[in-house]
């Protein structure tokens, strides 16, 4: 005689999927990839506040943050680390900082660098620059302003365009500083609004970064909001910037 199935328990199985679907979420965004929302313009003209990105973990290899807010068993170096390149733009969180930073990779260990009149010098060589025009973009306070545009270009080919948006911010002009082992300078786009390694920590910059602090390297914006746009009222969606969505991040 056939025996007859027992009747599956649907609360049960119910939570089987969600804790299946969590592991696998809680997978792919500690070793595959993750997103991240940008809050703020420091660094336009290539990232705009009300992105949304999503960052790489294998293309760096994994530190301490790698599972944030989860731990992560690694507290000094990465694992399987790759180096990052000069002029990737990296998700990072400042050493004795609860918050996640985004910003351009400028400096390797053993660099000196300086900003000099806006200028930015390398290991005592003013990097390539030239001035492409003018751009309108919505600064700190929402209000339309003007910034001048520049491509800076790295020797192995690699450029980029900064905003200079202020003559004679204190961040044109600063000391030398010399990147120590094992840890990275970054530096916003967005050049004169920007707290970056040019700021130390204690006074809400980023400091030098130490190579476990590395969290992802971004790769694509995967949608982008304006201020307007909020999820749960439909008749906001409008107000995303179409586009933007899975702009490539150089």
């Amino acid at each position: 005689m056939a025996k007859t199935k027992k009747p599956s328990n649907p609360v049960l199985e119910t939570l089987s999927t969600i804790i299946w679907a969590l592991g696998i979420a809680i997978v792919l965004r500690t070793f595959l990839f993750q997103p991240f929302h940008i809050p703020s313009g420091s660094m336009l003209p290539g990232l705009m506040k009300g992105d949304y990105i999503i960052t790489t973990k294998y293309s760096l290899g994994y530190g301490k943050y790698a599972a944030a807010p989860l731990p992560f068993p690694v507290q000094k170096g990465r694992l399987f680390e790759r180096k990052p390149e000069r002029g990737d733009v990296i998700v990072f969180r400042p050493e004795g900082d609860e918050k996640n930073f985004i910003k351009r990779l400028i400096g390797l260990p053993g660099d000196q660098l300086q900003v000099k009149k806006g200028r930015l010098f390398i290991n005592g060589q003013a990097v390539e620059t030239k001035l492409i025009g003018e751009e309108a973009y919505n600064n700190q306070f929402g209000k339309e302003s003007i910034a001048e545009a520049w491509r800076e270009t790295f020797g192995d080919g690699k450029e980029y365009t900064v905003f200079d948006t202020q003559k004679n911010n204190p961040l044109d002009n600063t000391t030398v500083f010399t990147v120590p082992s094992n840890h990275y300078f970054m530096m916003g786009d967005n050049r004169d609004n920007s707290f970056d390694s040019r700021v130390p920590v204690i006074k809400g910059g980023a400091g030098f970064i130490p190579t476990e602090n590395l969290m992802g390297k971004a790769e694509f914006v995967l949608l982008s909001v304006n201020n307007d746009f909020a999820l749960f009222k439909p008749w906001t969606w409008a107000n995303m910037r179409g586009d933007r969505f899975f702009k490539g991040i150089k």
